[in-house]
């Protein structure tokens, strides 16, 4: 059935350079994301329409960073809701392809960033950065922005698109912005819809745990090793049945996302990954950092 939508959502690449090629050739912002929106997203679109010429966002669920046991089935998919939001914010195209468009039959090309499958996060979820890794620097071939942007809270994530910029010397200027949080200080995830009534409630512990960790450092004279860190953590978590599942707290370098022992007045990245009750929640902190 036609949709109001259908110029502005492209499908397959031909299609999406053809369009790319009628609005000339000035500064292009791109938003890459799996849909679902939500006030995280629209303010990387909104920094994004201010800073260029034209916006671009991409919806595309990425089979190949999901675990044989994860949520790819289920993942909240609202294309015509999404559309009308980006509409609203001014984007001009938006590249909407599915898994055929983006994986041939005959593709066998992977992006591995192999270090960074030893991070705390790839260890949780092996594969998920390679899978990551392949489809964005599919997607900044596609759109060929001068500037992406990406949300702080997928702080891995971010160090690993940085990484892949610089070392495949692609013409583009990644941008990180600042998590999205709510009132309450949940950071704004699609998944945060999977959250029963009463998990919703008690899901600000993750954030609040995040905060006691950075205290223990400034009451320190910031100067705190990463198991004491670390303890502060986990009080704060063990404190909330809820929380069944601590899969990771993690004290990393603010470069690299590698693990260290200690951390000074340079401070460091706190990150973790939790289940409350059946859903998966991560979040970080930057040490120091303005929030």
């Amino acid at each position: 059935m036609a949709s109001r939508f259908d110029s502005l959502i492209q499908r397959t690449i031909p299609a999406f350079r053809n369009k790319r090629m009628t609005l000339g050739t000035s500064s292009v912002g791109f938003v890459p994301t799996m849909g679902a929106l939500h006030e995280g997203h629209l303010s990387l679109v909104r920094e994004a329409r201010e800073k260029n010429d034209i916006v671009v966002s991409s919806i595309f669920v990425n089979p190949t960073q999901f675990g044989p046991s994860e949520d790819f089935d289920k993942y909240p998919q609202q294309l015509q809701e999404d559309a009308r939001m980006l509409e609203e914010l001014g984007v001009d195209i938006i590249f909407a392809p599915n898994k055929d468009e983006m994986y041939t039959d005959n593709h066998t090309t992977k992006v591995m960033p192999e270090i960074f499958e030893t991070t705390a996060e790839g260890k949780s979820r092996p594969g998920f950065f390679t899978g990551v890794s392949t489809v964005v620097t599919k997607l900044l071939n596609v759109v060929q922005p001068t500037n992406a942007y990406f949300g702080q809270k997928d702080a891995v994530q971010c160090c690993v698109i940085r990484r892949i910029v610089e070392d495949l010397n692609i013409p583009t200027n990644v941008v990180i912005m600042p998590t999205v949080r709510e009132s309450d200080g949940l950071a704004m995830s699609s998944r945060n819809a999977y959250l029963t009534p009463e998990e919703r409630m008690i899901a600000p512990v993750v954030f609040k745990s995040l905060l006691a960790g950075e205290q223990a450092w400034l009451d320190n004279d910031k100067q705190a090793s990463a198991d004491e860190i670390v303890a502060e953590v986990q009080k704060v978590l063990n404190q909330e049945p809820m929380v069944n599942e601590v899969q990771y707290v993690s004290v990393d370098s603010n470069i690299n996302m590698l693990p260290i022992d200690s951390v000074g007045p340079e401070g460091c990245c706190l990150s973790l990954a939790l289940k409350c009750g059946e859903v998966r929640l991560i979040d970080n902190i930057v040490f120091g950092a303005t929030r």
